[in-house]
């Protein structure tokens, strides 16, 4: 019953995140400049929470039984098992090259049914020989803690990206590497970074030049610029270039 409950609940979700998957890729508009890309985040959000609450009912479900098991079909519980495995592990494996966040949220639906399955698969074989109707809700928990565990981590990154933080620390740091290493960029300050869906970046900075250039040589170092970043795979990028004593409008707070 938990499973039949918890595969509703996933094919709601995949549902919606396919249909908001496709209106994500929706061209940008006067009003969504950036474009739709954030639905698919929305949907990677909606579904983690689903995930989080059905995991939650599972666990209500299982661990009362701990105290009073009961003998579960195992004949049925094996054909059934055997269908939802071979099902969700295809959809799984197909899944499982996604980029997205929504993409991989919904992977973990499909591997968490996998695992549910193969948890049902394997205390079938083994009721049918022991009289341990102990180890469903045994399984059902452990696989349900695997799956809360990693669902939780990607929901605070996805929260993380619609608060606009850092996608990761570790490439603002290589980006600013990058810009400040490049031929007559003395400083770069208000350096922002961030995110649409987890996968397409945005970066915008202030770049303070440690001479007046003329409008040729601005032009190069924009095609440095260009060829610096190429590795980042960056959505948008966008430069703005002062002289050194240029006083920076935006108030310049080193960042």
């Amino acid at each position: 019953m938990a499973d039949a409950v918890h595969d509703l609940g996933d094919t709601l979700s995949i549902g919606m995140g396919w249909v908001l998957g496709r209106l994500s890729s929706t061209k940008a508009s006067s009003e969504f400049t950036y474009g739709y890309y954030r639905l698919s985040l929305l949907s990677a959000l909606i579904n983690a929470l689903v995930l989080v609450a059905g995991s939650i009912w599972v666990l209500t479900e299982a661990i009362p039984r701990l105290a009073a098991p009961l003998m579960p079909h195992t004949q049925g519980m094996f054909g059934l098992a055997v269908l939802g495995v071979v099902v969700n592990g295809f959809a799984a494996y197909k899944l499982s090259r996604g980029k997205t966040l929504n993409e991989r949220v919904l992977n973990w639906h499909l591997l968490e049914d996998v695992l549910g399955w193969l948890a049902v698969l394997i205390v079938s074989i083994v009721l049918m020989f022991v009289d341990w109707p102990i180890l469903d809700p045994l399984l059902s928990i452990a696989f349900t803690l695997f799956i809360l565990f990693n669902v939780i981590r990607n929901l605070t990154q996805t929260l993380k990206i619609f608060l606009q933080a850092v996608p990761d620390k570790s490439l603002r740091e290589a980006i600013y590497q990058k810009l400040i290493s490049i031929p007559h960029i003395a400083e770069v300050h208000y350096l922002h970074l961030w995110s649409l869906d987890g996968e397409r970046h945005v970066l915008t900075a202030h770049l303070v030049l440690d001479t007046p250039l003329s409008a040729e040589m601005q032009n190069s170092i924009k095609q440095d610029l260009k060829q610096s970043l190429e590795d980042f795979n960056l959505a948008h990028t966008t430069f703005e270039f002062e002289q050194s004593a240029e006083f920076c409008r935006d108030g310049h707070i080193p960042l």
